[in-house]
């Protein structure tokens, strides 16, 4: 049965203010299109408040992943100016709940990519530059198949991202499914990992997935916008205070401390 989508809408925007959680009644009642329909709906509310969007993440982008979650794609979320936070910085952990991290490649807009029929060659043209990046995230549900459809409308448990620094993007010379991750927590190395990880393939597959996916809902990736393209390892847990350095060859390094 249909949820009442402006009830739904009111209660999801309630569970994004501080100390809100969303009902576990969601997980048995909203559909996938319902739950994105409601997130860009809560997008849209943000923007009224003159909290501006900075761009899209992508999830769900391993494929150990999606078959655990029972999806056969990935998912999508919105990214904000107000998550956005600078390689180097100190953040404390207070206020965020059970938070955590992920490895990934921001990738940045240089042109408009619209969907539908759109390929990685594509998309790589449309690529404007390339930033090491780690994706923070806050779990306000249950991460289980059937949790997952509301953490879609939850905008997919982000809550900020950092980036380093933006090197410019040049497909002939960049294969991003052969850039090289070294993670390193409190200077000890934790795995390495590769762009192979996303999408089974590269990032390029996760924003051509993504500019497909958003015309579904009449979306388009915009010049400018960051996508945050899919972890290249496991999430991490964000557990007690540590210093996080990640590696990405042969884009640089962001680093973040947490306390």
């Amino acid at each position: 049965m249909a949820v009442d989508f402006q009830k739904a809408l009111d209660h999801f925007w309630a569970a994004r203010q501080p100390d809100g959680r969303y009902s576990a009644d969601f997980e048995t009642t909203l559909s996938e299109s319902e739950a994105y329909r409601i997130n860009l709906a809560l997008l849209e509310r943000h923007a009224a408040r003159g909290e501006k969007q900075a761009g899209w993440k992508v999830g769900l982008t391993a494929l150990a992943i999606r078959s655990q979650f029972g999806f056969a794609e990935p998912v999508f979320a919105c990214l904000f100016e107000k998550g956005r936070w600078r390689s180097g910085g100190t953040w404390p952990l207070a206020g965020i709940r059970a938070p955590g991290f992920e490895n990934e490649l921001c990738l940045f807009l240089g042109e408009r990519l619209a969907g539908p029929g759109i390929t990685p060659e594509r998309a790589a043209r449309a690529i404007r530059g390339v930033a090491p990046a780690m994706e923070i995230i806050e779990t306000r549900g249950n991460p289980t198949r059937a949790g997952c459809l509301p953490m879609i409308a939850d905008n997919g448990q982000q809550y900020a991202f950092v980036t380093g620094a933006e090197v410019p993007f040049d497909p002939a010379r960049h294969d991003l499914g052969k850039t090289q991750l070294d993670l390193y927590i409190d200077g000890v190395h934790q795995e390495r990992a590769f762009g192979t990880a996303v999408m089974e393939s590269s990032p390029l597959a996760s924003i051509a997935w993504l500019a497909n996916k958003l015309a579904d809902f009449g979306c388009a990736l915009e010049p400018g916008q960051a996508v945050m393209t899919g972890s290249f390892t496991k999430q991490y847990k964000l557990d007690r205070p540590m210093r996080v350095e990640a590696r990405y060859s042969p884009f640089g390094s962001v680093t973040a401390t947490f306390v």
